[in-house]
């Protein structure tokens, strides 16, 4: 392997007991090229800070979504699981109309970095609610209702805008009908929901400034 990779037996030793600190991404790309591999570097920034940050993030949306829900009448449950078909998986949000007989399955996404996975989930989530809902809540629905709810950043809607037409085939509705349908259910409905959080986590601890102390003023008496 030293001979194949043009480094040293020292070097190939290294490597072997775990001691890759001292060697350059050069040489250990080298060696792997001997054996037929390939070196990847995976650069993880924060790590579980991130994923709590990401955490936090996503239940303060599904809060806020559950609390217009729960005002307009519907009966929310959160993280609702499926074992249907071979397919499985939980609804981030689902939520039933009594009255009217409707469901309505929200999808929650804080950041969108694929629309097309998402869609592809949401999909499958939205052809079981009926099942779903005669399971939870013992009736089958008349209408069914499917919401992509993403967080209202410029990031999210500068995304979402740049495949409009794609969004628009799937997802129809904006947030002047969706909570007009959301007071009043009546038929199916799908939509795009952008929700802003008010004070969205920032991940970011505050400090306390320094402390500014005034000097008494000298008596003139």
């Amino acid at each position: 392997m030293a001979a194949a990779a043009s480094v040293s037996q020292t070097t190939v030793s290294r490597a072997e007991r775990g001691h890759i600190a001292s060697l350059s991404t050069v040489v250990l790309r080298r060696m792997c090229g001997a054996l037929d591999a390939e070196l990847a570097l995976h650069v993880r920034w924060r790590g579980g800070a991130l994923d709590r940050l990401l955490d936090e993030w996503h239940a303060l949306l599904g809060a806020a979504v559950a609390e217009t829900l729960e005002t307009h009448g519907w009966q929310v449950v959160p993280e609702a699981t499926y074992s249907r078909y071979g397919e499985r998986g939980s609804t981030d949000l689902l939520a039933a109309h009594h009255a009217t007989r409707t469901v309505v399955v929200c999808e929650l996404k804080t950041e969108v970095a694929s629309y097309e996975e998402a869609q592809r989930r949401f999909d499958a989530k939205r052809r079981l609610a009926s099942v779903i809902a005669m399971e939870r809540f013992g009736w089958r629905p008349v209408a069914v209702g499917a919401l992509l709810v993403v967080v209202d950043t410029t990031a999210n809607r500068t995304r979402l805008e740049r495949i409009s037409s794609l969004v628009a085939a799937s997802h129809p509705a904006r947030n002047v009908e969706i909570r007009r349908w959301l007071r009043r259910p009546a038929g199916p409905l799908a939509g795009l929901w952008f929700v802003r959080l008010s004070h969205p986590p920032t991940g970011k601890c505050r400090r306390r400034g320094p402390e500014q102390i005034r000097r008494p003023r000298a008596s003139t008496d």
